[in-house]
């Protein structure tokens, strides 16, 4: 019976991997694991809600979409591409390697640049597509989503890999409250921070790695195109 308790993780692994809204899989897993445990709908609702009061600030990111969306609406992605066609020397991997080093040095003390919504799509992937454009003319469908993929992922690795630098971090203390539990007492936010540096500096340099070769792959890919060696 214990067990069955457990339910509610299989439906959202389940509801992630049919690609089932999130929102609708999460509730649904709360509310039948609630029932599971033999709590009354009132029950349910109420834990709904205190979670949704105590975790509200989480969700004040919404707030800037608006903001973003009237920015793109009059022009930040036309100025950004305008911006990177001035720089003769631009590649869309060494704007990725800037972007990525800029978020890891962000996220190190944890200043939130934004996000794939403020950040991404409206700036630097426009950017990336600009520096590719000016080089190679008209890009393909199938690079464009290479770009698209690249920008994420320099999001991803300089949020991510770089957050447990700051002592304060949620992560951070997630990782020593939870070895303390564990038993190990002599844990610390210091002694996890301090260890999560050498990871940061890897993830840029591997990222930057990544970030260079997509501008090769791009080069053969044109030469390609235009009759020169693969």
């Amino acid at each position: 019976m214990e067990l069955l308790k457990l339910i509610g993780v299989l439906i959202v692994v389940v509801g992630f991997a049919l690609k089932i809204d999130t929102i609708a899989t999460v509730v649904i897993a709360g509310i039948t694991t609630g029932f599971v445990a033999g709590m009354n709908p009132i029950e349910i609702l109420e834990i709904l809600g205190k979670a949704f009061i105590t975790n509200r600030t989480a969700t004040l990111f919404v707030l800037t979409l608006p903001v973003i969306g009237l920015l793109e609406r009059y022009g930040l992605k036309d100025k950004a591409v305008d911006f990177i066609r001035k720089f003769q020397t631009a590649t869309t991997g060494r704007i990725l390697i800037l972007y990525q080093s800029i978020r890891a040095l962000a996220a190190a003390f944890s200043l939130r640049l934004g996000g794939h919504p403020q950040f991404i799509r409206p700036l630097i992937y426009p950017m990336a597509e600009a520096a590719a454009a000016s080089r190679y003319g008209k890009l393909e469908d199938k690079v464009e989503d290479q770009i698209k993929g690249a920008s994420s992922a320099s999001e991803n690795y300089g949020n991510f890999f770089a957050q447990n630098v700051f002592m304060g971090a949620s992560g951070t203390l997630l990782i020593v409250s939870t070895l303390v539990e564990q038993g190990y007492t002599d844990v610390n936010p210091q002694n996890i921070a301090l260890w999560s540096i050498p990871i940061a500096v890897i993830s840029v340099i591997v990222g930057s790695v990544f970030h260079l070769l997509l501008d090769k792959r791009l080069n053969a890919h044109f030469d390609y195109k235009k009759g020169g060696r693969k």
